[in-house]
């Protein structure tokens, strides 16, 4: 049948450029008329124009039909929903039925209809004359329509198969959706032109094929005919300054209207450059989605996404794993981004049955693969922010790579190919990599990463620059390693950055979940949340990833001395003149800094001296209105502490607890505060009820933690299922309480002796003293104590250390030391999936209801309304249900937060190992 053909389409036209035309064109988007039926096998008697639809639904269009209530979404990463026997598809085939009545305008003549995408097969009737079928889900096709259209009614009719031979290259981790869900447009527009804008020394080179003549007025260029080439004085663009220069082709029945930007890429002796400069990726990987529409994303999202990427200091996109809408492109034209433009190719699943049968190396598939990345580059060869191409992505090694990157180079030569999935590079300009870890990337860095067996190639690859185009997977709370993975690219010309997996959590709006990931609708193989894995929530709010991401990318340094800082410019293009730099030291005025265009060392002003704990900020604002934020948005800062804490005195009170102590109703007694006299634990502080403080050694696990094997690891060991023993309790001047702590079936233990006094001032002191018992191996999740409060004891929560937001080990990078406050829903992170979060990082003290809480000299502190065991239970956020207790977590440290559920754990500086170590708080009334 049709659906197993290896053809990638008939009737169609040559691809084309994604233009702006004066020709007459018909918006077709809107509502259609739309029914769904389980299999393949059905009439085309729809296509008639007179066909009754009566009975049918209405559909949007753009849009998946799953989503407007028409069978279900499916997630998986890897896997294919299907059995792995190409070209052959299942019987049970979803398939869609569109009907479109349209108007046509008195006097038009001819036309093109144009589908911008649709999964994963389609074909088209136009009055009842079939047009042809295409495949390629997120790529253009454009049929003749001009022989077929009426005056008046005409009848667009369009079956949609969710099931075809091109779904074995459509394998791109995300859900599958099938439908029309791109815009559909009657165009009287046929002309293709190829604009091409190189920059050197100050000067464009300027040339175009295609019909008619080209003029840019504000260069003063009028008449350039095809094949004619001018040279002439511009700026360059490039992500930093996108300087695009508007220009007219007048074609004979159209005026085509372009926004050329003069740039040329190039690659010298290893190095990525830009017009002749070092060009450092700083980018993300986006796949096109939102929680309503899938991957029908409203332009206005798109845009929100790009002035997103551009205030949190992203300067690279990379297209995962399909070309995106085309407004995308014209956005980062205009706002500035570096794009590596990928074709829409993945045959991943295919490496789980070994690669057996993989379309790459498979003659059959040559045509559809080259179909493909021609259709890619012909639509968006004039954007000046695209400069590279991808043949795809884990769509493994074959013989059609070569197809698709020969034909590229000979149309495009202007831009380097890329490809990961091979790793000789044989067809490649880039050598491209994923998940490397720090080691491996340091290593090629160097030049001394491990020899391909083929000399040739290897020689080869040692020439090209290195990038990550996925790297630091950013699933629920992380990722961690980012800063060290930002000081090898820095420090390595031939390392050209990379791209962050992923931009978004794929979450769909769901009225029970909140946002649903895989198996939430039934699906009989899925990859639960590996789906939400991106730096924003669904909603595009920030994760704490994307601020730590902003603050590792700035590009602005501060380094600290003896009464002076030295600026860094890291942009690539732009001095620091379009920024203003403020100094403040806590809550004071703030002072203007004159800084050189270049940078450099600046004095700092005289500021007064105060007491106490005071850290210094300097902040590169942007100094004016840009087109993606506005003047005062900050772009980079940078700490320095001018004073250390005040000396605190924490003398215990002279003699003996006893001349204070009261023993009634199995209580001891100090003060307010009081203690179980069996068990020594504290059940009253300063007349405040509470449980606890005890010590804990579980966290809920994050995503890091489950798909590493932490989580395994750690329930192994019991530390979710910890008991407490009283080994001794004695009442001197301190109390004294001396507990073991271990878990069943394991003879792994802490020796946990808690020793409380009071100060002269009457705070009451905690020292901890932890130690290991056995042979700990394995780092551990955390090492700190955990107590209750009453509900509503605490609403707000102040506190003097990092913030606004969470911190661990090794992320925070965004948190800055200063005086917060928060309620306590504010405290947490709301991770689509429910893990370890809010963990407020180097805390001084904390004020927490009707006492506050100091380390010396610091704590970690997470306050939530659910415990630590109801977290790790839930499974999407309505599960989180408000108790009635406020449990409170007092850290000395916790295990960092790594990559690993893909790519490397934790850095080994980041682990945290059982060794003998002393928590000690003090607890005061307010």
């Amino acid at each position: 049948m049709d659906l197993e053909t290896f053809t990638p389409g008939s009737g169609r036209l040559e691809p084309r450029a994604a233009l702006r035309s004066d020709a007459p064109a018909l918006d077709l988007n809107g509502t259609w008329r739309f029914r769904l039926a389980p299999t393949a096998t059905l009439p085309d008697d729809f296509a008639r124009p007179d066909f009754d639809d009566s009975g049918w639904d209405d559909i949007p269009v753009p849009s998946h039909w799953p989503l407007h209530g028409h069978g279900a979404p499916a997630y998986t990463n890897v896997s294919f929903p299907f059995p792995i026997d190409p070209p052959h598809v299942p019987d049970d085939n979803p398939t869609g039925d569109y009907r479109r009545a349209f108007d046509l305008p008195d006097g038009w003549t001819g036309g093109r209809l144009r589908f911008e995408g649709a999964e994963s097969f389609a074909r088209v009737w136009l009055n009842g004359h079939e047009l042809g079928f295409w495949t390629g889900s997120r790529l253009p096709v454009e049929f003749d329509a001009g022989p077929w259209l009426r005056q008046g009614r005409n009848v667009l009719a369009v079956r949609v198969h969710q099931w075809s031979n091109a779904s074995y290259l459509e394998d791109q981790d995300m859900w599958w959706l099938p439908g029309i869900f791109r815009d559909v447009t009657l165009t009287r527009s046929t002309a293709d032109v190829f604009v091409r804008a190189s920059y050197a020394d100050g000067h464009g080179t300027l040339s175009f094929d295609g019909p008619g003549t080209l003029s840019v007025p504000e260069l003063g260029l009028t008449g350039l005919a095809p094949g004619e080439e001018v040279r002439v004085e511009v700026e360059p663009w490039t992500a930093e300054t996108p300087r695009l220069y508007d220009a007219v082709v007048t074609a004979p029945q159209e005026t085509l209207r372009l926004r050329i930007g003069f740039r040329t890429i190039s690659i010298v002796d290893g190095v990525l450059l830009a017009n002749g400069r070092p060009l450092l990726l700083k980018g993300v990987n986006r796949h096109e989605f939102h929680p309503e529409h899938g991957r029908a994303v409203p332009y206005e999202t798109m845009r929100e996404d790009v002035l997103l990427m551009k205030r949190h200091n992203v300067n690279a996109v990379r297209t995962s794993h399909y070309p995106p809408h085309p407004r995308f492109l014209d956005l980062c034209d205009e706002l500035g981004l570096w794009v590596i433009d990928e074709c829409d190719l993945e045959t991943h699943g295919f490496g789980q049955v070994g690669w057996r049968g993989n379309p790459t190396d498979d003659p059959r598939y040559a045509e559809a693969l080259l179909d493909r990345m021609r259709r890619t580059v012909e639509r968006d060869k004039n954007h000046p922010s695209v400069i590279m191409w991808s043949l795809g992505n884990e769509a493994g090694v074959g013989r059609n790579l070569a197809v698709m990157a020969d034909w590229t180079r000979e149309r495009d030569p202007s831009r380097p190919l890329h490809y990961e999935g091979d790793w000789s590079c044989a067809n490649t300009d880039v050598y491209s990599r994923m998940y490397a870890s720090h080691a491996e990337v340091e290593a090629i860095g160097r030049g001394e990463e491990d020899p391909l067996d083929d000399p040739g190639l290897d020689a080869r690859r040692r020439t090209m620059p290195f990038l990550q185009c996925e790297y630091a997977h950013a699933m629920g709370n992380g990722p961690g390693g980012l800063a060290e993975y930002q000081a090898l690219f820095e420090r390595y010309p031939r390392l050209a950055g990379g791209f962050i997996w992923e931009w978004i959590d794929h979450g769909l709006a769901h009225p029970e979940h909140e946002y649903a990931y895989g198996g939430d609708y039934g699906e009989p193989i899925h990859d639960s949340n590996f789906v939400i894995d991106g730096l924003v929530f669904p909603d595009r709010t920030p994760s704490p990833g994307l601020l730590d991401l902003k603050k590792v990318f700035e590009p602005v340094r501060f380094e600290f001395g003896d009464g002076v800082v030295r600026i860094v410019n890291r942009h690539d293009f732009l001095d620091l003149t379009h920024l203003d730099f403020l100094v403040t030291v806590e809550d004071s005025a703030e002072h203007r800094l004159e800084v050189p265009a270049g940078g450099g060392e600046v004095k700092l002003p005289a500021l007064p001296v105060e007491t106490g704990e005071r850290w210094l900020t300097v902040r590169a604002v942007l100094a004016g209105d840009q087109p993606w934020a506005g003047a005062g948005h900050e772009i980079a800062w940078g700490q320095t502490r001018l004073s250390p804490p005040e000396p605190r005195s924490d003398e215990i009170v002279a003699g003996p607890w006893s001349a204070g102590l009261v023993r009634d109703g199995g209580e001891i007694t100090v003060g307010e505060s009081a203690f179980d006299a069996e068990t020594g634990r504290l059940v009253r502080l300063f007349g405040l009820p509470v449980e606890g403080p005890r010590l804990d050694l579980w966290r809920a696990p994050t995503d890091n933690d489950r798909y590493g094997g932490l989580e395994a690891t750690w329930r192994g060991l019991g530390l979710h299922r910890l008991t407490h023993r009283v080994d001794g309790l004695d009442v001197g001047d301190t109390l004294v309480v001396r507990t073991r702590v271990a878990a069943a079936a394991t003879d792994l233990a802490m020796r946990a002796t808690y020793r409380w006094s009071v100060a002269g001032d009457g705070a009451l002191l905690l020292s901890l003293h932890i130690g290991p018992e056995g042979d700990w191996r394995e780092p551990i999740p955390r090492l700190g104590v955990t107590m209750t409060l009453p509900g509503d004891a605490v609403d707000r929560v102040t506190w003097y250390g990092r913030g606004p937001g969470e911190a661990y080990p090794d992320t925070g990078m965004a948190a800055r030391v200063g005086r917060w406050t928060a309620t306590v829903e504010e405290l947490q992170t709301p991770y689509v999936y429910p893990q370890e979060n809010g963990h407020r990082a180097d805390v001084r003290w904390a004020e927490l209801g009707p006492f506050t809480v100091s380390g010396d000299p610091v704590f970690g502190m997470t306050v939530r309304r659910w415990s630590a065991g109801e977290l790790t239970a839930a499974r999407h956020r309505p599960d989180l249900v408000p108790g009635e207790r406020v449990h409170l977590h007092l850290d000395l440290a916790q295990q960092g937060i790594g990559t690993a559920t893909c790519g490397p754990g934790t850095l080994p500086a980041y682990d945290l190992k059982a060794g003998p170590v002393t928590l000690r708080l003090r607890f005061e009334p307010r």
